[in-house]
Parts: structure tokens; C-alpha cells; sequence
């Protein structure tokens, strides 16, 4: 498998996940703004839609959006415990999860890093975004991952995502229950693999 990535990018998560599950992958950069991998191809090619991540199959299938990705990767190691089993309630509260950050967080911190959209619309949006972070806090009160004790797909994507705080000025030190998680999953290996291979540590 390959992975198509940007450093920091919502790729992360999938590049988080490989390495939890274990898998042999190979990654390839790409340049978000001239569009091109770093072997010099054209990205679109891979993706139409012109964003990571990517996962180039090994029967050269090419499945692109994150939480699609993460879960087809969690499904294939069902030992690794990466995602609940397929058809149980568990495993919807984990969709439940992954289709909050990807509609109601990602989306948000997405606009804040248009640097074409005015201030006063950025406000907005940050408006909205406390109040859905402020969410995410409550929901993670007294649990050590987002599912609970098992590490799992979602927690590779919000911790992606929350990340992102530190480049458009919203500050999560108000919520200390979202701070200290971001320091339990920073501190697994496996992520700080990830971070390092990104060049983000």
C-alpha cells in the first residue's frame, strides 16, 4: 500500500493508523499547491478531488477520504482493536464520532486556514467551532480514549484535527479534559512515529 500525504494534513490520521495496525506502506508527499507527488506526478491523477489522503491498494484500487480509509485499514487487523466489530452498536457510536469531527470540526478549523475568507466570517466560524470543541470535551470526560480504554480510529482523526488549534489561533487551554488526551495519544509511539516521518517533531 502507499499512502499519498501532507505533512500535518487530515493524512495524518491514516499515516497514525498504518502504523498502529502494523502495515508495510510506502508514503509519498505531495504539494497540496502545485498539485504534484514529490516524484513529480500529477496528483490528480491518483485523486480528482486534488486533496489527501489517498491509499493506493495493492490491487492498485486507490480509496481516498480519511474516515473510509481508517476504518478499511481498522477492518483488516480486527486483532489490533482499531475500530469495533462491524454491525454492533459500538462500532456506530464510533461512526457517530468519526462523522462529528469530519463535519462539524474539521470543516470548521478547514475555513480557518482560507486565507482569502474575511476576519469577521472567521469569527463566525470560530464561534461555532468552541461550541463543537466544547462538545468534544464533554464526550471525552472521564475516558482515556474517545471510545473508551481502546485506542482507536477515531482518536487517530481527532487528534489530527485538534492539532490543527496551534495554526488558526484557537487555544484548546480551556479545556484541560481535551489537552491531556492530546498528550496521551502524542505520547504512543506509534504516533510519535507518524509525527516524526511528517517532520512535524
Amino acid at each position: 500500500m502507499k499512502l499519498y500525504y501532507s505533512p500535518g494534513a487530515c493524512s495524518l490520521s491514516p499515516h497514525i493508523v498504518l502504523n498502529e495496525g502494523g502495515f508495510t506502506y510506502d508514503t509519498e508527499r505531495v504539494d497540496l499547491a502545485s498539485g504534484k507527488t514529490e516524484t513529480g506526478a500529477s496528483y490528480r491523477a491518483v485523486n480528482p478531488n486534488g486533496y489527501v489522503p489517498a491509499l493506493l491498494l495493492d490491487d492498485g484500487q486507490v480509496l481516498t477520504e480519511g474516515p473510509a480509509i481508517i476504518q478499511y485499514l481498522a477492518d483488516r487487523i480486527p486483532e489490533k482493536r482499531l475500530a469495533p466489530p462491524a454491525g454492533t452498536i459500538e462500532r456506530y457510536r464510533l461512526m457517530e464520532w468519526l462523522n462529528f469531527i469530519s463535519t462539524e470540526l474539521h470543516k470548521g478549523f478547514g475555513a480557518l486556514f482560507n486565507p482569502q475568507a474575511p476576519e469577521d466570517w472567521k469569527d463566525i466560524v470560530k464561534a461555532q467551532l468552541i461550541r463543537r470543541i466544547e462538545h468534544a470535551s464533554q464526550r471525552l470526560a472521564g475516558k482515556k480514549y474517545v471510545m473508551g480504554d481502546d485506542f482507536t480510529v477515531a482518536d487517530a482523526y481527532l487528534f489530527t484535527v485538534l492539532g490543527w488549534g496551534k495554526y488558526v489561533g484557537v487555544d484548546l487551554a480551556p479545556w484541560p479534559t481535551l489537552t491531556a488526551y492530546l498528550g496521551r495519544v502524542a505520547a504512543r509511539p506509534e504516533v510519535q512515529a507518524a509525527l516524526k516521518a511528517e517532520g512535524l517533531v
